[in-house]
């Protein structure tokens, strides 16, 4: 790096052992170090990079900012990262709540310390909630600060969490400014052989790179950690921005539409921008990326159905125009199923699913999102009409054929049911028909004859069947295959899929489109949808791997300030939304003690209806295609053995505290 930048609980004690010495007050950063799953989602090589991402971030945020245009990144031998950029430089004067630290040292020891609450020092940012770079600090054996402003160099040095030095003006700096870290990650964490993957960061920069046209990133490392992906050195910078990345992406391959379909569009009210780049090549693996303040969002959230509902109006509106009539019918997974596309938002104070950010929830996303998309997408379908024309027909086609697959499967459905050669379940509440132009078919799993009851009401009867099930099915992890069979629940629920099991499975004779786990919003809840995420995995493992298989997302309270409500999905969100739409009211918040309290109305509101529910869908992660590692973890956790399970609470219980659940 150069200079120029910077199932049983045990019985309980008694009460003379239990008493108010045996209350733990975990000052300072130490949360972080006891549970680290609760801030970066645990301590696996995804939670190392996310180290990286942390600090790098608060570098793109002063590019995003406008107050740097410089970023370097270098990983060197020993796991030591440093990360730099030429913005203002963290403030090293000293903080007003804390008159003997200076806002640095504040920043690097302090949970939810940070510039980015009131949105005074950066109108959007993908630091939000105060704890990134003091969660490096506290998760790294060392970290060195250096900050450039007012033409001096100041230094600090941390470790584990705690300063190990003053603030020392280490030097005179004329033409620099910005800040640089430098940490490296403690193995007592992340273990002995956990090493920073350098095309992943290789990577990182890049991808950084064209999320925000213009700035400047520059790449270095080690030659020992130097190889054919990954260059000793790079510089990084894309004008064009995600323009750019899709025409790399693409190479050479054809596409339905010339040109891609690119845009950038600022949010009425400088509520922010979005910026697109989409194609629809003849032949792909598919390929979608979502950000959110340079951020990634896997697992994508409202901004990526603000888009698919632009692209999909757009599309239904323009085989209007052009008098197709089959075009009324497209929905958004015809229009999706042969896209690349990536899509960057920048809104004000975002909210996410967890602190990890895999996920966008915040609601005025959607709307942004689909209002600034449609315009540019209807007048790159008329302009040209031949262009319209073409890819309507490709996604006609795609349309044409899902509904082809649904009515094969409905002949069979009817067939089979009017032959009485299959035998339902007694408490299965089927749907009416295969969805069609009404939408997918679908099979929800419900926790017991309350929830099932509630359920039925909310439910739309043409396409939502119910099965209730009765509390903490069989635990197929560590169950014979005689037991399995004669399992009554789990009979009932091969009867409703029609599949068959294992080797015997038959996706063509799925009954449903998509299998929805819907369970109480607790740990019960969680339990019961683990076990059963753990018999699909077992037994019906090619349902999971065609991404058929989802968990719902019930709220947990609900919380009213005069005619204002909303809806929380755990304890985290509770309090986001009470420092957030609902600060300084006084609010009422009443908890649901399960499914079965909800009134049919808010149950469809907040879980079932497809237009205002939110589901997570169970896959399996690509390094797992072979689902050799994933077998290893479903039989460690729900194997036979307890004492592998005692293990891995012990060493991972924060990560049983996210948000949201990977298969």
């Amino acid at each position: 790096m150069s200079n120029e930048l910077f199932d049983s609980a045990p019985d309980p004690k008694t009460s003379s052992d239990y008493d108010a010495s045996a209350i733990e007050v975990l000052e300072g950063l130490e949360p972080v170090r006891r549970r680290p799953g609760m801030y970066i989602g645990g301590t696996d090589a995804r939670a190392l990079h996310h180290l990286a991402a942390e600090v790098l971030d608060n570098s793109m945020d002063e590019a995003v900012a406008g107050h740097a245009n410089r970023i370097e990144i270098e990983l060197e031998e020993g796991n030591r990262l440093t990360i730099a950029d030429n913005g203002r430089g963290i403030p090293i004067d000293p903080h007003p709540k804390f008159k003997d630290k200076s806002a640095l040292e504040v920043i690097l020891t302090t949970l939810h310390s940070g510039g980015k609450f009131e949105g005074k020092a950066y109108a959007t940012s993908g630091g939000l909630h105060g704890v990134g770079v003091s969660v490096v600090n506290a998760l790294s054996t060392e970290t060195v600060v250096e900050v450039a402003r007012d033409k001096k160099v100041y230094r600090q040095t941390f470790a584990k969490g705690h300063a190990t030095s003053k603030l020392e003006e280490v030097g005179a700096a004329p033409n620099r400014r910005g800040t640089k870290v430098t940490f490296t990650p403690d193995p007592e964490i992340f273990g002995a052989d956990a090493k920073y993957n350098p095309k992943r960061l290789h990577d990182l920069a890049r991808s950084k790179a064209y999320l925000y046209g213009g700035v400047e990133i520059r790449w270095k490392c080690a030659p020992s950690l130097a190889s054919d992906e990954v260059p000793e050195s790079a510089v990084f910078k894309f004008d064009n921005g995600l323009a750019d990345h899709l025409e790399e992406m693409l190479a050479d391959r054809g596409t339905v539409t010339s040109p891609p379909f690119t845009g950038k569009q600022d949010f009425p009210d400088d509520q922010g921008r979005c910026e697109w780049a989409i194609a629809w090549p003849l032949w792909t693996d598919g390929y979608q990326r979502y950000y959110c303040n340079t951020i990634p969002t896997p697992d994508g959230g409202t901004h990526e159905a603000g888009l698919r509902a632009a692209l999909t109006k757009g599309l239904r509106a323009f085989g209007e125009l052009v008098n197709e009539k089959k075009a009324a019918k497209i929905n958004a997974d015809d229009v999706f199923g042969g896209i690349e596309c990536m899509l960057s938002v920048f809104i004000r104070d975002p909210h996410f699913q967890s602190q990890t950010k895999d996920r966008l929830t915040s609601t005025e996303a959607a709307r942004f999102v689909e209002n600034a998309v449609r315009d540019h997408f209807d007048h790159y379908l008329a302009d040209n009409m031949d262009r319209g024309r073409a890819l309507l027909g490709a996604v006609i086609e795609r349309m044409d054929e899902r509904m082809k697959r649904k009515a094969e499967r409905e002949v069979k459905r009817k067939t089979a049911t009017s032959a009485k050669k299959l035998r339902l379940p007694g408490k299965l509440t089927d749907c009416a028909n295969a969805g069609g132009e009404d939408g997918d078919t679908e099979l929800f799993i419900v926790e017991g004859d309350s929830a099932g009851g509630s359920a039925k009401q909310a439910r739309n009867r043409k396409t939502q069947a119910i099965l209730p099930i009765r509390g903490k099915i069989l635990n197929v992890a560590s169950a014979t295959k005689e037991k399995i069979r004669a399992n009554a629940e789990i009979s009932d629920l091969g009867l409703a899929l029609g599949t068959g099991f294992r080797d015997q499975y038959d996706d063509d004779q799925l009954r449903y489109d998509k299998i929805i786990i819907m369970t109480d919003a607790d740990v019960d809840g969680a339990h019961i949808a683990t076990l059963l995420m753990t018999f699909f995995f077992q037994e019906m493992p090619e349902l999971v791997k065609g991404g058929r298989l989802y968990l719902a997302q019930p709220p947990l309270y609900r919380i009213t300030a005069g005619s204002k409500s909303a809806y929380a999905r755990d304890d985290a969100h509770l309090r986001e939304l009470k420092e957030t739409e609902f600060k300084g009211k006084k609010v009422d918040v009443g908890r649901f003690k399960g499914l079965g309290e909800m009134n049919p109305n808010q149950l469809k509101e907040t879980t079932m209806d497809p237009a205002s529910r939110s589901l997570i869908r169970i896959t399996l992660p690509p390094e797992y295609q072979d689902q050799q590692g994933a077998r290893d973890m479903v039989e460690r956790l729900m194997g036979k053995k307890p004492e592998h399970r005692f293990e891995f609470i012990q060493a991972e219980a924060a990560g049983l505290d996210e948000d949201a659940i990977d298969a």
